[in-house]
């Protein structure tokens, strides 16, 4: 199965492959395809709908659970030391000591990946058990999604989820329409039409015809992209062309139709949604991959030191021979060759514990209680819908303190899925919020359509609403008759209450404030509407609607009023309303003002205006305009003349603005990831207008930016691409500063954004076709012809990251769920950074997949991307205090835990290395069995516990206050390859001190006791080499507990204990092998001299740590903290605010218009497809029952 999916990087774009044969009721048929995916293996070609997206399964868990745990390095290096510790010429410790700490770890991670898995397991089941109506011989069955196969005839009822891609064969709506809320898929909440073809409409009837039907669909192989679909179904002898206006998405959901019935074309994983999804991907963070090239490294300094040890015991042990040959009798069994090679082994067994188990089993559980610490954070409770903060990944904290670019859905993440009329300016006066008319509606008004007034609303001026009743304005008369009958909204009446179903929000909102203001709209046949104004019911006749199209940016519609008078009525974007006036007057002027103020507030604008129209005008305008409806050929550009003709001359009514609501704070909280060196990236499927509109909203756009679109991008691109083949191999340094002098204009400017759409982005991705347009230039270029398309590819893509990553914003509308993907995968490959992808719904899943973080907002579109989800969070501002606090203290924690952890390894056991130069460099152990044993366990594994479990440098109010402390883990200052060599430094300089001020002091003999021997001097190296490494934490410790002391007390108290235990003659009467330093501690440390020679120790070794500090301080060298103090007491940065203090003549004002709608609808309703009228269809409006006929002229229609 050829697949050509849009989203590969490289590569030219191809046709899709029409093989994809689908026939109506015969399973038979598809099960004989098979199709190789593994050298010999096969399977069905027709995949069934089933979905897996769980990783593992009974028999298959252990063997790719411990093959992903072993691509960690320290897992082989563990098991590696195990393996020698079973050899007995060499082993130390008992092979089933170490065994037992990696079993430990091992199953900690692998029972965290099976609780991840058994969650996807149970979504997996919750998904395929849904229930469906499948037509299994001449009737329809209820069963299961997974039993559905491709070429199934499928029944879907009202508010029913499509389980497959599949082609509407009919409905019971007129004409076979079908309405869908694609929410799921795109983040649109407004409905979208999907229509039968009409052989299928008029002869699928009824469940006989349907079982009988057995048409042929023969289309392109499934693919990834969500917005196309080609074709042919063949049936009868005749071939019939099917789009993707005939095809019902999987994860769309059935809205105002009743029943409808569809063959399924693709299934499960062949769906359309399932190719975008992407795949489970093991995430590790940059640290983890940090610390296995750091356990390589050591692991070979580790063998260097053990070989350099053993060749000079082999020369050692050579000399002593020679030097004392009446010894001999204990050497005949053995050359110095040999002893040097047992010795490298029993070094590198000796010296294996500088990687310590420990510090990985520690790893996970300073990972899970900060993990915990998220889930409790209070200030991430969402108490409205009681949801909590989730970190659903355990192993990925310490990477949210390194982001450095945020990717975001905007419909539900950035927004709250809804639309309010919040102010509006008639003939130059502007009512609304904010105005100083508002207040509560006075009792008793609007008593005559009450019953169809919304109980809430946020839209309450008392001045308008009080103008509306006095019906004394003509323009204001006007304005509101517009708002009630320019708009292809559908109305049903449920009670005594009007229900409406609008193909946009923005229309809905519209519709509704005339509703609350008197002008009721109440019902439409297809060339009539029904409206109420202040009580009174009037019926106008449709003459005439000019649709809506994103180039038009306007709609109208041509009425004749009940009084014969004919008028336009035409609503749409202030830069195209505006040049079609009549005249501009006093009320032009102030409504262009309000416009301005509107924008300022990032508010929706839309410009109402209308004409009156004379009866030979229309007359000559119908004719013509019938002419060119039934035209074969350049129907859609005569029409557009038409209606342009027609919108000419107008008269302005006045401008209203609707809110698209944000959800709460988020542009403070974009505001704080900015100043955090955050960049962030809007990814929607939505229009262009809108997306820009947010993006002012959010104030991820400002007025003083320069936008570059796609135009000015391509000029970039294309002068970058000629430089670089002018001057190649130059290294990417020089590249990325000629883009920025090949676009001086946009050099200098200091804030810039761009905007592109999905279409563009897909040239970029297909090898730069972006550039190709312009082929003769192309061909003069050699270079160009030289270079291979994937090298061509590669460099387009870098330069269009280069572009994109100096911006201070980016915003990608109508993007597909795939080429959010592939955006973030981009930055990733070409920038090397740390991204965060966050989404609330399925168009998210991929995105969240692919980025190195994943965050589900638990909104309105289902679970889907918090299932797939690394953290969960209800609302887009716990961003900040997610990344800002939490993420920021657990880089803070994971890297002091790391550092210090490294430290106290290497200063407690880096003594046996030069204890080895004085022991004939045999690998005889320096401390007891004992200490190596419980060094990291317990002697000084708790301070450090609690230090990457509870170390602040500042507050958590102080790291939302000063969002600049972020840029500390983006530029991995606290732990990189320079921070472990200094650490290795002072391990190894705090060791030498602490062993050779004991090897001097005990050079004769020491004390009063004469303790000069072995054991003594062990444990006095050891003892001072504890006391250095806690007191090195205790100066380092920046936020101090309870727990932070009882740690420090509790390590001084354990060594006290073990070494009581382990050294008591008892225990050494018992087991004198395995307790072999009998009272060492207690005649050592009770000597006044061995204690001022621990004293001696302790002081030289803190001594550098307290001269660094003191320098900092003397050269001016500021601290985390003082740096807040400092900028504390500078002026204050100014506040957020939803208003943009720029001055903006009407000459070079900013529009702000936007409007979700979508061309078509009011074709469906001049031509009475989406009304219905008479008698439903029999058998399918209701299978088990007949509906009665609309009778009433004020029914609904939907």
């Amino acid at each position: 199965m050829a697949e050509q999916d849009p989203g590969c990087l490289h590569g030219k774009k191809q046709l899709p492959a029409f093989t994809w044969e689908v026939r109506a009721n015969d399973r038979h048929y598809h099960m004989q395809f098979k199709k190789r995916f593994a050298f010999c293996l096969s399977k069905q070609k027709y995949a069934g709908n089933a979905i897996k997206t769980a990783k593992y399964n009974v028999f298959t868990f252990l063997p790719l659970n411990l093959y992903e745990q072993f691509h960690r390095m320290a897992n082989i290096y563990f098991v590696f030391v195990i393996l020698l510790q079973t050899i007995p010429a060499i082993s130390t410790l008992p092979w089933y000591t170490l065994l037992f700490p990696v079993s430990c770890l091992l199953i900690i991670r692998g029972v965290r990946d099976l609780i991840d898995d058994i969650g996807r397991h149970q979504s997996d089941r919750n998904i395929n058990s849904r229930p469906c109506e499948i037509l299994c011989g001449k009737s329809f069955r209820w069963q299961k999604w997974r039993d559905i196969r491709v070429g199934d005839i499928v029944r879907l009822r009202k508010e029913s989820l499509v389980p497959a891609d599949m082609l509407l064969l009919c409905s019971s709506e007129p004409s076979s329409l079908c309405y869908v809320e694609t929410t799921d898929i795109d983040g649109e909440t407004n409905l979208k039409f999907r229509q039968a073809l009409l052989v299928t409409h008029q002869e699928l009837v009824r469940e006989e015809s349907l079982a009988a039907f057995d048409g042929t669909v023969t289309c392109e192989e499934p693919n990834s992209r969500m917005h196309s679909f080609t074709g042919t179904l063949a049936w009868r002898g005749q071939t019939y062309p099917l789009d993707s206006e005939r095809i019902l998405l999987r994860g769309c959901r059935l809205r105002n139709t009743d029943v409808c019935y569809g063959l399924v074309i693709y299934a499960g994983f062949d769906s359309k949604i399932m190719r975008n999804c992407g795949k489970i991907k093991r995430k590790r963070t940059k640290l983890e991959r940090m610390m296995d090239r750091l356990v390589i490294i050591i692991f070979v300094v580790l063998l260097v030191t053990s070989l350099c040890l053993a060749i000079a015991s082999g020369f050692w042990a050579k000399m002593f021979q020679e030097k004392h040959s009446y010894l001999s009798a204990f050497y005949k069994h053995t050359t110095p060759a040999q002893q040097a090679f047992f010795n490298f082994w029993g070094f590198t067994i000796l010296l294996s514990i500088i990687i310590p188990m420990s510090m990985y089993i520690m790893f996970e559980f300073i990972y899970l209680v900060n993990s915990c610490f998220i889930n409790w954070d209070l200030d991430m409770y969402y108490a409205a819908k009681d949801i909590p903060a989730q970190a659903r990944s355990t192993s990925l904290n310490d990477q949210l303190g390194q982001i450095e670019y945020i990717f975001s859905d905007k419909t539900g993440t950035l927004t709250q899925n809804m639309m309010s009329f919040k102010k509006c300016c008639v003939n130059g006066t502007v009512y609304g919020t904010g105005t100083g008319h508002e207040d509560n509606q006075p009792p008793g008004s609007g008593a005559t359509w009450s019953h169809h007034v919304q109980k809430k609303s946020d839209f309450c001026d008392v001045t308008l609403l009080e103008a509306a009743q006095r019906d004394k304005d003509p323009v204001l008369r006007e304005f509101l008759r517009l708002l009630a009958l320019c708009h292809t909204v559908m109305v049903e009446e449920k009670g005594d209450q009007l229900v409406y179903q609008a193909a946009s929000p923005d229309e809905e909102a519209l519709v509704l404030a005339a509703r609350n203001l008197g002008y009721v709209f109440l019902a439409r046949t297809q060339d009539t509407i029904t409206i109420s104004e202040l009580g009174k019911e009037r019926v106008y006749r449709v003459l005439a609607m000019l649709d809506f199209n994103s180039d038009r940016k306007r709609m109208s519609v041509l009425v004749r009023d009940p009084q014969g008078t004919i008028r336009l009525y035409t609503k749409g974007a202030d830069t195209v309303i505006l040049e079609r006036l009549q005249s501009r007057g006093p009320n032009e002027t102030f409504t262009e003002r309000a416009l301005d103020r509107f924008a300022e507030e990032t508010l929706r604008t839309l410009c109402l205006a209308c004409k009156e129209v004379s009866e030979v005008e229309y007359s000559d305008w119908s004719r013509r305009h019938h002419e060119a409806s039934i035209l074969l050929q350049g129907r859609a550009q005569e029409l557009d003349k038409l209606y342009e003709e027609m919108e000419q001359n107008l008269q302005l009514l006045g401008a209203t603005a609707i809110e698209d609501k944000l959800q709460d704070g988020v542009p403070e909280t974009i505001q704080l990831l900015k100043l955090g060196n955050i960049k962030v990236w809007v990814l929607t499927g939505d229009k262009q207008e809108t997306a820009v509109n947010i993006g002012y909203a959010c104030k991820l756009l400002t007025d003083d930016m320069e936008i570059l679109e796609e135009k000015e991008i391509s000029e970039i691109l294309e002068a970058h691409w000629v430089s670089n083949n002018n001057s190649s191999g130059n290294g990417e340094a020089q590249s990325s500063s000629r883009l920025s002098r090949r676009y001086p204009k946009a050099s200098q400017h200091k804030k810039r954004a761009i905007i592109i759409s999905g279409d563009f982005l897909d040239k970029i991705l297909h090898t730069g076709e972006v550039l190709k347009e312009k082929r003769r230039l192309w061909r003069r270029l050699p270079c160009c012809r030289a270079v291979g398309s994937e090298q061509q590819g590669s460099l387009v893509e870098k330069a269009f990251v280069d572009l994109a990553t100096s911006c201070q914003a980016v915003i990608c509308c109508r993007v597909t769920p795939k080429q959010k993907a592939l955006m973030v995968q981009l930055v990733k490959k070409h920038k090397k950074a740390i991204t965060l992808a966050i989404g609330d719904g399925a168009n998210d899943v991929n995105m969240i997949k692919t980025a190195d973080i994943g965050v589900g907002i638990n909104g309105l579109e289902g679970a889907q991307a918090v299932q797939c989800s690394d953290y969960a969070l209800a609302q887009f501002s716990y961003l900040q205090r997610l990344l800002l606090v939490h993420g920021r203290w657990a880089y803070l924690r994971t890297c002091k835990f790391l550092r210090y952890f490294f430290y106290k390894t290497f200063a407690g056991l880096m003594a046996q290395v030069w204890f080895a130069f004085h022991s004939g460099f045999t690998a005889q152990p320096l401390y007891e069995g004992w200490f190596l044993a419980l060094y990291n366990i317990f002697y000084t594994a708790y301070p450090v516990l609690s230090m990457g479990l509870l170390e602040q440098d500042v507050s958590a109010k102080k790291s939302l206050e000063f969002p600049e402390l972020y840029v500390v883990g983006q530029q991995d200052e606290l732990f990189n390859y320079r921070v472990f060599g200094i650490t290795l430094l002072h391990g190894v300089s705090t060791s030498l001190a602490s062993f050779y001020i004991a090897f001097w002091a005990f050079r004769d003999h020491v004390g009063s006791k004469a303790v000069g021997d072995y054991e003594s001097f062990a444990v006095t190296v050891a003892t001072s080499a504890l006391l250095s490494v806690l007191m090195e934490i205790i100066l380092d410790t920046k936020f101090w507990t309870v727990l932070s002391f009882a740690m420090v007390a509790a390590s001084l108290l354990l060594f006290c204990l073990f070494s009581f235990l382990t050294q008591s003659i008892d225990a050494f009467r018992i087991a004198p092998a395995i307790f072999c330093f009998p009272d060492a501690s207690r005649n050592a440390l009770t000597d006044p001299y061995v204690l001022l020679v621990v004293l001696l120790s302790l002081v030289v070794n803190t001594i550098p740590s307290l001269t660094i500090h003191l320098y900092h301080t003397m050269a001016g060298k500021t601290t985390i903290q003082q740096k807040t103090r400092l900028k504390a007491k500078r002026a204050p940065e100014p506040s957020v605010e939803l208003r943009a203090h720029v001055s903006r003549g009407s000459f070079h004002r900013r529009s702000s218009y936007a409007f979700s709608h979508q061309e078509g609808y009011a074709g469906l309703i001049t031509r009475g497809d989406s009304l219905r009228a008479g008698a439903a269809r029999p058998g399918l409006l209701h299978p088990e029952m007949q509906t009665p006929a609309v009778s009433s002229p004020r029914s609904p229609s939907l």
